[in-house]
C-alpha cells in the first residue's frame, strides 16, 4: 500500500485548475505513525516522540498561519468504525478545514513559516487524505 503524505506536484497542478475565488473545505483523514519519523539533524529527531505528539507540534507551528489567512476547523472527530470502505482501513483523526479561497490554501502551502512547521506533520504521518470541497453544495 502506497502512503499519501504530502501533495504532488500534479495534485497542486490539478487545484490551481480548479476555481479559485470562493470558500473552500478540506476534509482531512490522518493515520499517525507509532514513531515519528524526523529527518537526521532535526530538533525533533531522536527525542521519541509519537506520531500523535509529532502532530501537535504540527498544529501549534503551523496554527498561526492558518489563523492569520482566514482559516478555521469547521468539524473534528476521532474515528470510531469504517463503515462503507475497504476493510481494515482506519483513520486516528478526521477535521475539515475552511479556507476563504483555494488561492488562500496555496499561499499557506507557501509561506515560510508554515514550511517550517509541515516538517512535523511529514515525521507524524504514517498515511493520510485531503479532498476539497466547495461547503455548501450538494
Amino acid at each position: 500500500m502506497t502512503a499519501h503524505i504530502d501533495p504532488g506536484r500534479a495534485s497542486l497542478d490539478a487545484l490551481r485548475e480548479l476555481p479559485q475565488d470562493h470558500p473552500i473545505h478540506m476534509l482531512n483523514l490522518v493515520r499517525f505513525r507509532d514513531l515519528a519519523d524526523y529527518p537526521e539533524g532535526h530538533e525533533h529527531a531522536g527525542k521519541g516522540w509519537s506520531g500523535r505528539r509529532a502532530y501537535q507540534e504540527y498544529a501549534r507551528a503551523s496554527g498561526p498561519v492558518f489563523a492569520r489567512l482566514g482559516g478555521a476547523i469547521v468539524w473534528r472527530g476521532a474515528f470510531e468504525d469504517m463503515v462503507i470502505g475497504p476493510p481494515g482501513e482506519r483513520w486516528d483523526q478526521g477535521f475539515v478545514a475552511q479556507y476563504p479561497s483555494a488561492t488562500v490554501f496555496l499561499e499557506m502551502l507557501a509561506d515560510p513559516e508554515y514550511r517550517r512547521a509541515v516538517v512535523n506533520r511529514t515525521a507524524a504521518l504514517e498515511d493520510s487524505r485531503l479532498v476539497r470541497f466547495a461547503p455548501g453544495e450538494g
